[in-house]
């Protein structure tokens, strides 16, 4: 069975009518859940995992529903932004061309009028999601920029992915409405995470965000050709890591933010924050070489040096998404622990490889 391709605005989707005829549509068989458990901390979604039993063995035994956030400013923030359709777009239109590992869908669906969801997923226990406070080491890395190259690679200057206009993009217009949405957010988040920017960074942290404040429109512009898939949020918290020897050794998750652009944002991304200063300094430039030989397996003629320069300029993205997305999302502290950390590990990323100066 594959992904069911949802009807815009097919049903409302609570945790409360996931019931015995969801279940029938799903799986096309009679079939009995146990009560739902919330796993994971999504920001943005609710993960819930039923058991389930069914006289049709192509049932599985348990799986995971991801539905929107219960959580009213993350729930708005979900639909403004579009993640909740983007995901289920990703599911029935996208995820079949690549060669990533995700979970299998079964069925995926979004509520066009109040943006409720229904993506029914593998269930992946026991593998165990990253953690993104605590960072990985480098054999963690080295799965997850397999996996990156493997979402990347099979459409690497595809152009017909211009096709595709749910995709998220970043062009001139886009540019102007981010850096009025950093103007906007920034006094909120300098309130927040400057004690911990002067402590893990000092003053030269802040005086990047200042400059950066200023040259957002440079910096979009300056991301250029050739485009791929791009996952949009590519680190430790949205990997799954197997725990015993004969599991998946490494899965990706939340397609919320997924797009067309400049994939070495993605690999920036997850090196900066994904690692601890130490072990980044360490091996990036070493998984940076992992990432260019990975697409070069596909048959891709890949500039080694722009890749690099790309690297080196997209730390940007993490420290945007961490002034960007801590204020638009319901707090939590374990979120706020996580924005800090995004932001204090990307700005130590984009000062020591001069990422304000490669554009």
């Amino acid at each position: 069975m594959g992904a069911t391709v949802g009807v815009v605005g097919h049903r409302e989707y609570t945790e409360q009518n996931i019931d015995p005829a969801f279940w029938r549509e799903v799986f096309g068989a009679e079939v009995t859940a146990g009560p739902p458990k919330r796993i994971g901390e999504g920001q943005v979604g609710m993960n819930l995992r039923f058991a389930l039993l069914s006289d049709d063995s192509s049932v599985p035994s348990s799986v995971v529903v991801k539905m929107a956030s219960p959580d009213p400013t993350s729930r708005a923030t979900g639909i403004s932004l579009r993640n909740y359709e983007r995901e289920v777009k990703f599911y029935n239109e996208i995820v079949g061309t690549l060669d990533v590992r995700s979970p299998r869908c079964w069925f995926a669906d979004w509520h066009e009028a109040n943006g409720d969801i229904a993506i029914v997923l593998e269930d992946m226990a026991p593998s165990e999601q990253g953690d993104q406070i605590d960072a990985c080491g480098i054999d963690h890395a080295t799965l997850a920029v397999e996996q990156l190259v493997r979402m990347q690679g099979p459409r690497w200057g595809d152009d017909s992915l211009s096709d595709v206009d749910w995709l998220q993009r970043r062009d001139a217009a886009d540019a102007e409405r981010l850096a009025g949405l950093i103007g906007m957010v920034l006094p909120g988040f300098l309130a927040t995470y400057t004690d911990a920017i002067l402590r893990d960074v000092g003053q030269q942290g802040l005086d990047f965000i200042t400059t950066l404040a200023q040259k957002i429109p440079s910096y979009i512009a300056a991301k250029d050709a050739p485009f791929t898939v791009t996952h949009g949020d590519y680190r430790l918290d949205n990997l799954l890591f197997s725990t015993t020897p004969d599991g998946v050794p490494c899965a990706v998750v939340d397609w919320q933010t997924p797009g067309h652009g400049n994939g070495v944002s993605d690999l920036a991304y997850f090196i900066g924050a994904g690692l601890l200063p130490e072990a980044r300094r360490q091996y990036e430039w070493q998984l940076v070489d992992q990432y260019i030989a990975g697409l070069e397996s596909y048959g891709h003629t890949i500039d080694h040096e722009w890749v690099k320069n790309h690297y080196r300029r997209e730390a940007i993205s993490g420290v945007i998404m961490a002034i960007v997305a801590s204020q638009i999302v319901g707090r939590t502290e374990r979120g706020d622990k996580m924005f800090e950390v995004m932001a204090t590990r990307h700005l130590l990323q984009g000062i020591e490889n001069g990422a304000l100066s490669t554009f």
